[in-house]
């Protein structure tokens, strides 16, 4: 199920990817504007879609992506009690509780230090998603004005 869902976000994702790289509307004037009318109407749709908005593309920063070892979430201190506790169990059965908890750590840790790879990823398309919603909120109002003013958008 973790996996579908993965998947799922990671191939939503790419789309948002795609679909952010094209960037602003092309406007076509429809209506056989001038450049000089199409520049000054483009302007104007700038004001008024930040002013509605509260948004401005110039100033919207890439979406900070988390780097380096994902630490800080406790996931491998969890991992490391379960496993030890898992491994005590097991070690208790074999005959050395001791030697069962002590690797049952390590591979608590290891998978703890798994989950917050995960987790860390995911925060990062997260905060990748949230901004490609930003400026596309920015444009859809843009999109609006100049459509309102006589424009074709591709």
């Amino acid at each position: 199920m973790r996996i579908m869902i993965r998947v799922v976000v990671g191939a939503t994702l790419m789309i948002l990817a795609i679909a952010a790289e094209a960037g602003k509307p092309i406007a076509y004037p429809a209506k056989g504007q001038s450049a000089e009318q199409q520049n000054k109407d483009d302007g104007d749709c700038y004001v008024w879609a930040k002013q509605n908005t509260g948004i401005d593309p110039a100033n919207v920063s890439s979406a900070p992506q988390e780097s380096g070892p994902a630490v800080g979430d406790g996931e491998r201190a969890r991992g490391a009690v379960r496993g030890a506790v898992g491994g005590a169990a097991i070690g208790a059965i074999a005959g050395d509780t001791g030697k069962g908890a002590g690797i049952g750590a390590v591979v608590g840790i290891m998978r703890g230090g798994q989950r917050s790879r995960q987790n860390q990823q995911a925060r990062n398309e997260q905060a990748q998603a949230q901004q490609y919603e930003t400026v596309n909120t920015y444009y859809r109002a843009w999109g609006a004005c100049m459509t309102g003013r006589g424009y074709t958008l591709m």
